[in-house]
């Protein structure tokens, strides 16, 4: 058996993410639903919404001072501009210009008109910048106004009351004093004492001191703030434009389309790159077969001249025959995962065709005796010729001993081909001595023989063959093969006592391909083969066990195994 064959740890992080992106590029209807639902948005919000105008007015906050003109005099003294800020949107200011809106005509509640209205300080100022939006323009720039307006109101009643506060308070302090002055007046005369005349003088300063105070207080300069840009009337209409909405609508949808793909791929179960195909098989990738239209719906590419699905074909023959397990034997089942087996069967005709342009001795065995179709697919390139002896002895009529056809290549040679039949029992033909004989035949030197086998995973065939020709070929396609299949197959092969030598991609056929292949596979399954009898007579078509022929199998065969 092989040794297992494992994807290296690519620790080249521009690589895995070059890979990562290729496997999202896998769902491009995805990517494509995703952009055109960003496109979409972006258009019904420059088409769909109603235009809207912004009009915007600045306002310089200053606090209260004395002489604004004298050196060292600043108008940011105890200025909170954050503060500042949640004031302007406050309800408070809110009502005052809703109430001098009132009086342009303009009704509007206060909460009503907080909603359009956006306060921002720029950085390192003491500036307040109000933006109103509305749908009409007169109507922005009369609400931004009133709003600014009603701010510098609201800030300056706020120190008219701070100051009248503390006056107000002076003035608490000043009366006692100005009694106890009065009354230490009565008292002084000629012959006062000396401590009533010292308490009078300081009285009078402390009277003094207050009175300048309140004097201070009421020569300050309440301001508080000038209007620096009055707004006006917006001319256009604010916000993106179409295409700047449908750009950023497109990339919006890219981003969804990819996470979209993205999720896709974290649940979808399907191989998702070579190297976990190699990892989940366990073994190599042979080939990877090019799409390529067929002349006239012929099988065999090689022996037509420029093309490339048959050069690979040839890389992949080549591959196998330096392979030092497949040197050993030089046995090969070709098989599919599942489902249709037009593929498996296109491999094993030309490898056995390439093979045959080597120069070997090749037997191409159509194991299939469930829907057998190769001869048929073959058309004039095959035509029969006379068996054996020993077929001659084992009886004619009955598979493998029916008959066997060869195969002519064009400029490459011929192989042998010994096509599949219905039969009553398949898995007791499959397990018979004369398949053990057919496949001894490559003990001959120079000779190969290819077995093509239905799907291992809708049937035992294959698994029943494994202890007679060990190396295995899985013929699959990537999109729609699944990793835990490819871990079951290996996982079956291996304990049937086989080895996968490797696997072979071939590109996706398309939904009307894959169409046309149930149709054809409907109408084989309804036909008649070359022994007459219907493939139903088998028994149902998907077994569910693959083991279910190992206890049919001859062991007593000595050229059956190596």
């Amino acid at each position: 058996m092989t040794p297992q064959h494992r994807a290296p740890d690519d620790q080249d992080e521009p690589a895995l993410l070059r890979d990562q992106f290729r496997q999202l590029l896998r769902y491009r209807s995805l990517l494509a639903t995703g952009v055109v639902i960003g496109l979409l948005g972006g258009g019904y919000l420059a088409l769909g919404g109603e235009d809207t105008y912004t009009a915007t007015g600045e306002v310089l906050v200053r606090s209260a001072i004395s002489d604004p003109f004298a050196a060292g005099a600043t108008a940011d003294k105890g200025i909170n501009i954050g503060s500042e800020r949640q004031t302007a949107v406050s309800d408070t200011v809110g009502t005052l210009a809703a109430g001098t809106l009132l009086k342009a005509g303009d009704d509007v509640t206060a909460q009503k008109l907080l909603t359009g209205l956006q306060v921002t300080n720029p950085p390192n100022t003491l500036t307040l910048r109000f933006s109103y939006t509305a749908t009409d323009p007169e109507q922005a720039r009369a609400r931004a106004e009133a709003l600014a307006g009603a701010y510098l109101t609201h800030r300056r009643a706020r120190t008219e009351e701070s100051i009248q506060n503390m006056s107000d308070g002076y003035r608490a302090q000043l009366k006692p004093l100005e009694e106890k002055r009065d009354l230490l007046e009565d008292q002084a005369g000629a012959g006062s004492a000396e401590d009533v005349t010292s308490a009078r003088a300081n009285i009078i300063v402390a009277i003094s001191e207050l009175s300048r105070k309140i004097s201070e207080l009421k020569a300050l300069d309440t301001t508080p703030g000038y209007l620096n840009k009055k707004p006006v009337a917006p001319t256009s209409p604010t916000g993106p434009g179409l295409l700047l909405l449908l750009g950023l609508g497109g990339v919006v949808g890219l981003a969804l389309g990819l996470l979209l793909s993205w999720v896709r791929l974290v649940f979808d179960p399907a191989v998702r790159s070579p190297r976990e195909l190699v990892h989940s098989l366990g073994a190599p990738l042979l080939g990877t077969l090019p799409r390529e239209r067929t002349a006239n719906g012929a099988l065999l590419a090689i022996g037509r001249s420029g093309s490339r699905l048959a050069e690979e074909y040839r890389a992949v023959a080549f591959r196998l025959a330096y392979d030092p397990d497949f040197a050993e034997s030089r046995r090969l089942l070709v098989t599919a995962p599942r489902g249709d087996n037009a593929a498996a069967a296109a491999a094993a005709a030309n490898l056995a065709a390439a093979f045959a342009e080597m120069g070997r001795d090749v037997l191409l065995v159509e194991a299939d005796l469930r829907t057998p179709s190769l001869a048929r697919d073959l058309g004039r390139a095959a035509h029969e010729v006379r068996p054996p002896r020993w077929a001659a002895e084992e009886g004619e009529g009955t598979w493998p001993a029916a008959g066997r056809t060869n195969v002519d290549v064009p400029g490459s040679g011929a192989f042998a081909l010994i096509p599949g039949t219905t039969a009553d029992n398949v898995p007791r033909a499959l397990t018979s001595p004369p398949v053990a004989r057919i496949v001894a035949e490559a003990d001959r030197p120079g000779n190969v023989v290819i077995v093509l086998a239905p799907p291992v995973l809708s049937y035992a065939d294959a698994v029943a063959l494994v202890d007679r020709v060990e190396g295995v070929m899985i013929v699959c396609d990537p999109r729609e093969v699944h990793r835990s299949d490819l871990e079951r197959i290996r996982e079956i092969i291996g304990a049937s006592g086989g080895s996968v030598l490797g696997a072979l991609l071939h590109p996706s056929r398309g939904r009307l391909r894959r169409a046309e292949r149930r149709a054809t596979a409907t109408r084989r399954s309804g036909g008649k083969g070359g022994g007459g009898t219907p493939a139903e007579a088998d028994g149902p078509e998907l077994t569910g066990d693959p083991t279910e022929t190992l206890g049919l199998r001859t062991f007593t065969q000595p050229a059956a195994r190596r």
